[in-house]
């Protein structure tokens, strides 16, 4: 049973009265005496002289462990020669008649007012200005189920819930380490929402963990409703459309960044958890990479990187060499893109702006409605619409499977955040492609890559390992070598423990020296 004491010294008119009619009455009138708060006073000893009230709120609490824990501990009889002092029967009854796993001292109103919002149960006594509260959470919450936004090929699957305890104890199923460590920071004046940093202690960066604390400290929001407002505040450039704070709801994935040496971010209520930092590489890398043979890793990894440059790339290509490079095609390709925009009353621009338009609307269409009509609205608008416009003469055949293509290398990244960076930044390509070429385009890549160049997470370079380049760590990056050749952690990230598997590392070294 753990014993302790819970205090808020950051306010001192808030106290408990000594006086159980004045501290319930303050309780109903805070609350507006709602009808989910439960409070049962009961008398306790052989002359009922100790009077007392059990305070929970319903369906945050679990009832059953209330009756069997409390209530009928309470109901234990106290000698009448024993001593009477208050306080004296406050530590009675929270050393021997409580037999819940948490047992801890509360002080005012504050304190009593969070254990109770979060389904503790708090006993007050009369005569005392002292509280017990309880540990008895027992909220519905979700099951563990299959991930939902990332696809499980091979690999655990189980996904985080909306429940932080429940998400913590996964990642410890992972990582049963005594240096896997936590800390809490309850952020949001209204919803007081419980946020957790998890890392792991000898691997994971001080500063950057130091960092993070000190960020989440300086949040100043009157609620907290999921993890991206989380993100949004604690990242470091707010004039970026990249994503610098990566985000998963698969515990294995966790749980391997964890043991590179990043830090996660836990928020009660929401099945996504944040990693520090993140770097570009880690939007394009999937959990399924290590569990299946390098090789195939490898391949899949190159296949997504040219995924990534044609889906940004490839609209505003065509409109540059359709526009002012036609000298670039083979004459029988040029020829045939030409007969097909021959009916076309469309400049290139605007007719890949129209597609382009067009099926983002079908897309997030698909998304927002109901999940059994969805994707066959999705796919039969697309489908119809494409074959109707190039049969009225609206589009050419070509920028329907330019649009195609271009859709499909977008569902290529593992990250979805990465994806819809990648959608926005198709379109202004498109415009500068048709006033200045592929000058225009190139032009755009440029400024593109300088900015990932500028931008830092956590003080460390986004592009890492590629800028600045660091030949080690290029072992999982843009292709992925034999795991017995992953010996060391990412440098600029884990400058503590850098070595993994330091018992196998030792080992070959030994036999190389006696071979």
């Amino acid at each position: 049973m753990s014993i302790s004491k819970i205090s808020d010294t950051s306010q001192n008119n808030d106290q408990l009265y000594t006086s159980l009619s004045q501290n319930l009455k303050m309780i109903k009138n805070t609350l507006g005496n709602s009808n989910d708060l439960v409070i049962r006073e009961i008398t306790i000893g052989k002359a009922e002289k100790y009077t007392l009230a059990i305070i929970y709120v319903d369906g945050l609490s679990d009832k059953i462990s209330i009756s069997n824990a409390v209530i009928d501990k309470l109901m234990l009889e106290i000698e009448d020669n024993q001593d009477s002092e208050i306080e004296k029967i406050i530590r009675y009854l929270r050393d021997s008649c409580l037999t819940v796993g948490d047992v801890n001292d509360i002080f005012n109103f504050s304190a009593l007012y969070n254990s109770i919002l979060n389904g503790d149960t708090v006993i007050l006594l009369d005569e005392s200005s002292t509280g017990i509260v309880t540990s008895t959470k027992g909220a519905k919450d979700r099951a563990v189920m299959e991930p939902s936004t990332e696809s499980v090929i091979r690999g655990p699957r189980e996904a985080f819930t909306e429940t932080l305890r429940t998400n913590t104890a996964l990642i410890r199923r992972k990582i049963k380490s005594p240096n896997l460590w936590i800390k809490s920071r309850i952020v949001g004046e209204v919803t007081k929402t419980e946020v957790a940093v998890m890392y792991v202690n000898g691997i994971a960066n001080d500063k950057i963990v130091a960092e993070v604390l000190a960020r989440l400290d300086r949040i100043n929001i009157d609620g907290i409703l999921e993890s991206g407002y989380i993100e949004d505040f604690i990242q470091d450039s707010k004039h970026t459309i990249f994503p610098t704070v990566y985000n998963s709801e698969r515990p294995d994935v966790i749980a391997g960044e964890l043991l590179d040496g990043k830090i996660a971010i836990l928020v009660d209520g929401s099945p996504f958890v944040l990693i520090v930092p993140a770097l570009f590489t880690s939007f394009l890398q999937s959990a399924e990479d290590y569990y299946q043979h390098w090789m195939i890793s490898s391949l899949v990894r190159l296949l997504r990187f040219f995924g990534i440059g044609l889906a940004l790339v490839a609209p505003s290509l065509y409109v540059a060499i359709t526009t002012f490079h036609q000298e670039m095609l083979p004459t029988p390709m040029l020829i045939s893109i030409a007969s097909q925009r021959e009916g076309v009353p469309f400049p290139a621009v605007v007719e890949a702006l129209i597609m382009e338009i067009a099926f983002e609307v079908l897309r997030e269409a698909g998304l927002r409605m109901p999940r059994t009509i969805g994707p066959a609205v999705s796919i039969v608008g697309t489908l119809v619409i494409g074959q109707a416009a190039v049969e009225a003469g609206v589009v050419s055949a070509v920028m329907v499977i330019i649009v195609a293509l271009t859709a499909i290398c977008s569902f290529l990244f593992p990250a979805y955040g990465l994806s819809n960076t990648v959608r926005a930044l198709r379109f202004p390509l498109m415009i500068v492609a048709a006033i200045v070429g592929l000058f225009g385009v190139m032009f755009g890549l440029m400024i593109i890559v300088l900015h990932l160049c500028s931008l830092r997470t956590f003080g460390v370079p986004y592009l890492s390992p590629f800028g600045p380049l660091i030949l080690k760590d290029q072992k999982d990056a843009l292709v992925l070598f034999p795991r017995r050749a992953l010996l060391t952690r990412p440098r600029l990230i884990s400058q503590k423990n850098t070595v993994r598997g330091h018992k196998y590392f030792n080992t070959k070294k030994r036999n190389q020296t006696n071979v």
